[in-house]
């Protein structure tokens, strides 16, 4: 029997046992076999009052199939309804666990199911501890594991990445916006141009590359939704192989496209291509990818368990569930494969005086100078974690008689024990980051693992009360919430007590001012005083030399809660709700409000900041003559919206409907939740699809709309000073009224 040591790829069915991949400490990518039955179980629903027929019909259907199994009547635990008998069905081959589970969900439909849709990767770290890039010692025999032991766990700061070989392979352009003449290469040094009129040439060349390289990363732009996809059609075409995957015994797994509602949003998904042996990541299928990289990719990979190309396309609420998943199998509790609990029926008073959400104190209009900015760490997840809030802790309808907040039970909940590991690592990396030199190669995966630990905490709050959630319950929901609001009160009124103004609450933030208070240390006695009342973490994340609340632009006298910026005394810009940060704002408008930005965080003080107005206001004329004599390139006055619906639906034809018509009707359609990009053109029909094969004149760019989106960009800048800009700074020959449409 043989030792190895090394990180763990990839787990996954094989043909007999389960796949496991291990980068070797030998420099080697060993795979090896492991055996490792799935289990799931089935149960009779509540109303069945004790009547078992079906569940022994169950039994003898199953006895009768042809896949090797092990039953036998087991007593487990259901989070909600406490101990439960259960049929358990153990499957010999993990691989031929969803398909037997499918035929008896169909054959017995009015059964309860539990563990039966679960990743076999979510199993093994359960089982094991290991989880994607783990650090192993197995016992091998053969091919074979005997033994297997971890060695590292997921919440240690420091993860060292393994010798990783990645490969780079992207179009020469955008698929959606021209026709790709070639495919571009990129790995260890090297790159190679292949054209795609040789396709022979380039599938022999690129399976060259992939045996010769073997990467444990492919990394593509486009790859889910164009570039594999071609290739695929490539080797069918000339009849040639291509070894995508690392493994030969396994499928390539394809997943269709699909659009559906979340969050108040429609939210499409791209279809996906998944290698086995090897990890495929689309950088422009991914959810977060573009928010903490590859680094961040890992580390959700990590803390969920999902394997890496899994982790990278799916969405921090998908990452929560793995995690209450895998806590779920490793205390014995039964994860259902529906959500059994609904919600308690209540009158409109019970729902007024439970659901009324997060606290917002509406900001006091204008300009502040020397004004603390006071977060909460992760106030919501905090809570859960402090407070012991979780479906199976609340006590419906119980309240506590001095202040009227929920009442939990004693025993720690699921949830939160989910949720402590995740917390402590998240407090100690931003400690860390406190230390770290800019320099510090750790520093750029120490931001990542935060990021990515910061989006499934604000997830896990919501998924308490999504309808589907596995563990969600509304009633934990508003109990967050209703500790929430009592928890910034007293953090308000500890500030007062300090003679701290009260500037802006916003549901776990505080932003505050007391003359002579400029230097972070000032801000120290509130920051304990908080703590000592609340009993949770919270930090101080920054000073700013000033900040702008901003008043709503239809009335002047009301404030908006989420629209202000500010610049920060090490002279870092923080601005929420205005045009920079909108997904449908064009480049060059974002780059003009990020400049003018950039030009003000270098005034040292009030009086130079005001002093700024001159130049500003010239540099806005200067961009209005540049878009008005044509020197802005068209790309960067391209408009992205999103499609919320099908076109048919569309009852008036905005511009995005109009353009993705016009993509329709050149045989690119689109799908709700996808994006579609535009040009504003005069005349009728007013837009031009940016993804048409016909390029669009600059002389029929509309400047004048440009112009008013240019405008109103810098108005929200320049409203903070006491001259406002005259009504228009950019005087044009009266025509027909355009409205402008965002």
């Amino acid at each position: 029997m043989a030792e190895l040591t090394g990180w763990l790829l990839d787990v996954y069915p094989g043909r007999r046992d389960l796949t496991v991949w291990l980068l070797g400490d030998d420099g080697l990518r060993h795979r090896l076999r492991q055996p490792f039955p799935a289990t799931f179980y089935a149960a009779l629903p509540p109303e069945a009052g004790g009547r078992t027929a079906a569940l022994r019909q169950a039994w003898t259907w199953l006895a009768a199939q042809p896949e090797a199994l092990r039953l036998r009547r087991a007593e487990r635990r259901d989070l909600f309804a406490g101990p439960t008998t259960v049929l358990e069905v153990e499957v010999r081959n993990p691989a031929e666990q969803p398909g037997l589970f499918r035929r008896l969900a169909q054959a017995f439909p009015g059964l309860v199911y539990y563990d039966a849709d679960l990743q076999p990767a979510l199993r093994y770290m359960a089982a094991f501890g290991a989880f994607p890039l783990a650090r192993l010692r197995l016992q091998v025999e053969r091919d074979c594991i005997r033994s297997l032991e971890t060695l590292v766990t997921p919440w240690q700061l420091e993860a060292p990445l393994p010798p990783l070989r990645p490969l780079l392979l992207e179009p020469d352009c955008d698929p959606a916006h021209a026709e790709p003449r070639g495919l571009i290469l990129t790995w260890d040094g090297c790159q190679v141009g292949l054209p795609l009129r040789d396709p022979e040439g380039l599938l022999r060349e690129l399976a060259r590359v992939l045996l010769g390289w073997d990467p444990d990363l492919l990394l593509t732009t486009w790859g889910d939704t164009w570039l594999l996809p071609r290739l695929f059609e490539l080797c069918e075409h000339t009849g040639l192989p291509l070894p995508l995957n690392r493994d030969p015994q396994a499928a390539i797994t394809r997943k269709e496209q699909r659009t559906y509602y979340a969050y108040g949003q429609v939210i499409y998904r791209g279809a996906q291509v998944h290698l086995a042996g090897r990890w495929h990541i689309d950088a422009g299928n991914t959810v977060m990818y573009h928010d903490y990289g590859m680094d961040g990719v890992f580390e959700m990979a990590r803390v969920t368990g999902l394997p890496v190309q899994t982790a990278a396309r799916v969405s921090p609420g998908t990452g929560i569930s793995s995690m209450q998943i895998v806590t779920a199998l490793r205390q014995g509790v039964l994860v259902p494969w529906r959500k059994q609990v609904a919600e308690a029926a209540r009158t409109a008073a019970d729902l007024v005086a439970s659901d009324m959400g997060g606290l917002i104190y509406q900001p006091t209009v204008g300009l502040h100078a020397h004004v603390g900015e006071i977060d909460f760490t992760s106030m919501y997840p905090s809570i859960m974690d402090h407070f012991n809030i979780s479906p199976e802790t609340i006590l419906p309808g119980e309240r506590h008689p001095l202040n009227g907040l929920p009442r939990t039970r004693p025993e720690r909940g699921l949830v939160p024990d989910t949720l402590a590991p995740l917390l402590g690592k998240r407090i100690a990396l931003k400690s860390a980051l406190l230390t770290l030199p800019e320099s510090d190669p750790q520093r750029r995966a120490f931001q990542a693992a935060a990021a990515a630990h910061k989006w499934l905490l604000v997830t896990c709050f919501g998924y308490l009360g999504y309808k589907n959630a596995r563990f969600g319950r509304i009633e934990a929901h508003e109990a967050v919430t209703a500790f929430g609001r009592e928890i910034l009160l007293m953090a308000k009124e500890a500030a007062e007590d300090l003679g701290f103004e009260v500037l802006h609450l916003y549901v776990d933030g505080m932003w505050v001012k007391k003359p002579g208070c400029t230097q972070v240390q000032d801000f120290q006695p509130i920051l304990e005083l908080i703590l000592e009342r609340t009993g949770l973490p919270l930090a101080l994340d920054g000073v700013f030399r000033w900040v702008a609340f901003l008043p709503s632009r239809a009335n002047k006298r009301v404030p908006v809660a989420n629209r202000y910026f500010g610049v920060f005394q090490n002279g870092e810009v923080k601005a929420r709700g205005i045009e920079l940060r909108r997904h449908d704002t064009p480049i060059y408008i974002r780059d003009l409000q990020k400049e003018m930005l950039a030009h003000m965080a270098q005034a040292p003080d009030l009086p130079a900041l005001l002093a700024l107005q001159p130049e500003l206001r010239a540099r806005l004329r200067a961009a209005g003559d540049d878009l008005r004599r044509g020197r802005v390139p068209p790309e960067k006055l391209v408009v992205r919206h999103t499609l919320s619906r099908e076109l048919e639906r569309y009852r008036s034809p905005s511009p995005a409907a109009i353009a993705a018509r016009q993509l329709a009707e050149a045989g690119k359609p689109l799908r709700p939740g996808q994006a579609v990009r535009f040009l504003y053109t005069l005349g009728k029909p007013g837009v031009h699809a940016w993804d048409l094969d016909e390029a669009i004149p600059p002389a029929r760019l509309d400047v004048r709309r440009y112009l008013t989106l240019l405008e109103r960009a810098a108005g929200t800048i320049l409203e903070i000073f006491p001259v406002h800009p005259p009504p228009s700074l950019f005087p044009l020959p009266q025509r027909e009224a355009v409205p402008v449409w965002f």
